[in-house]
């Protein structure tokens, strides 16, 4: 079983960027600037905004709406890099408290019994590792 890192990784933020290519193809950029700013190739790029990457997940109105507001600040320049990642992970962090990851962690992998792996209540830091 691949841990839900992984599935992040391969499928949530592919969908996220995918998703802000489009935003940033909205408000008038070419992909050479879209590129340049998520720090991503420009056939990467092609690939998001038509569909052939990252098409994995719909997102929820408040996840889009997340997506959306970023891509505009990025637009605007208006944020530092530490910014950038912060929003990156902010989205990544509700679409986990979404169970986004859940549902395509089951779905993937197959898993067919309950499982907490990133919801659980004790964190990798507060597990006893003491042999």
């Amino acid at each position: 079983m691949r841990p839900p890192c992984e599935i992040i990784v391969w499928y949530v933020i592919p969908s996220i960027r995918s998703e802000l290519a489009k935003e940033l193809l909205k408000l008038g950029m070419k992909q050479k600037g879209i590129s340049e700013l998520l720090d991503i190739t420009q056939p990467a790029v092609s690939q998001y905004i038509s569909d052939k990457r990252g098409h994995e997940i719909k997102f929820d109105e408040k996840t889009q709406n997340m997506i959306q507001i970023f891509a505009r600040e990025l637009m605007e320049q208006r944020l530092e890099q530490v910014d950038i990642i912060r929003r990156m992970c902010g989205i990544c962090q509700n679409v986990k408290a979404e169970e986004i990851v859940c549902g395509l962690h089951k779905e993937k992998d197959k898993i067919s019994v309950s499982c907490n792996a990133c919801m659980g209540s004790k964190s990798d830091a507060d597990m006893d590792y003491s042999i």
